[in-house]
């Protein structure tokens, strides 16, 4: 048999501004094989984040920096080829945060987690019932605590987080507004995912006014993805008691330097209004009841996910720095293996 050849994605060096192709370094090497212990995965799908440009600063955050030299840091679903591990047989089909490469190695306390074939495709393990669902579930319900009848707005709506927690909030009963850029992704926002109403921010219409007439009673809660001149304008519309959800902050990653802004504790004064930040990491003890509850609606046919799908691990630093100019329709993620790898194990 021919040696496996495990192509791996470094972090070249980190950025100063915006994110580019020359910061990252594609290598190849022997492929390891499982010790003691051990398994060895083969990536067939990688998963493509907002916080993967957080990760390549040096700035404080949530966890450590990626290191310059070291495989960039992802989420991945990949099948088990070498076992040494009871807990995983070869054929096993994982999810875990093994990084951008062909083949790597997996231990006990890896954080791995089995993914049923049967649930639905492997890949929704990296989006509707991975990470992205379970962000778009605990930060909407935990955080936003929406009632029925209560208007949510949501920033990059038509992203892989912003659309499934739209989903659920028109399954709560709520009056849903998605905020996303081109008329493409507003259609789809209103006629595939039934928001109620859908702003295109890049058309050139004053933002305020969309938002005045999508919601004449204000924002009962606001799912914010992208923070920045569109967040700015929601925080001025919000009713009273409004819960702001803080998921992320897209629009300042790529930015030298973040942009200045209005100062917001006048705005949240002035409608009695709370702001909250979260990690779908400090939920971790509730993961698998969310993830089934996520199944169920999925099977349902009450909850839909679009999946952005860009072919082979070399192009998966030009997809990213797409990502972070709000290129990607859906949930973005690598197809790392070949299809009949993925198919027939």
């Amino acid at each position: 048999m021919s040696e496996r050849i495990n192509r791996r994605v470094l972090l070249q060096s980190r950025p100063a501004g915006a994110l580019e192709e020359r910061h990252f370094r594609l290598v190849e090497t022997p492929a390891p094989a499982a010790g003691a212990g051990e398994i060895l995965v083969r990536t067939l799908y990688l998963s493509l984040d907002p916080y993967m440009r957080i990760r390549v600063g040096a700035a404080r955050s949530y966890a450590p920096p990626a290191a310059p030299g070291a495989v960039m840091v992802g989420g991945i679903v990949g099948r088990v080829i070498e076992s040494n591990l009871a807990a995983f047989a070869p054929g096993d089909v994982v999810e875990g945060r093994l990084g951008w490469q062909d083949f790597a190695i997996a231990a006990a306390g890896d954080d791995l987690t089995r993914v049923d074939p049967a649930l639905a495709p492997v890949s929704t393990a990296l989006g509707v019932l991975g990470m992205t669902g379970l962000t778009a579930y605990f930060g909407l319900l935990e955080v936003g605590r929406p009632r029925p009848g209560d208007t949510v707005v949501l920033s990059a709506a038509a992203g892989a987080v912003g659309s499934v927690a739209g989903q659920i909030a028109r399954i709560m009963g709520c009056r849903v507004v998605g905020i996303a850029g081109g008329a493409r992704k507003t259609r789809y926002l209103t006629d595939e995912l039934g928001f109620d109403a859908a702003i295109d921010y890049r058309s050139g219409a004053p933002l305020g006014e969309a938002l005045n007439a999508a919601c004449p009673d204000g924002v009962d809660v606001y799912f914010d993805n992208v923070g920045g001149a569109v967040s700015d304008a929601v925080l001025d519309r919000l009713a009273r008691g409004a819960r702001v959800v803080v998921c992320g902050d897209i629009s300042q990653y790529d930015l030298g330097r973040p942009e200045l802004g209005p100062r917001v504790q006048g705005k949240l004064m002035a409608a009695w209004a709370s702001m909250q930040a979260f990690n779908v990491f400090q939920f971790r003890d509730r993961h698998d009841g969310a993830r089934r509850r996520l199944a169920a609606w999925l099977a349902a046919g009450r909850l839909t996910c679009r999946e952005h799908v860009v072919d082979g691990l070399e192009n998966a630093p030009r997809a990213l720095i797409g990502l972070l100019r709000g290129e990607n329709f859906g949930k973005l993620i690598v197809r790392v293996a070949g299809s009949g790898e993925i198919e027939n194990g």
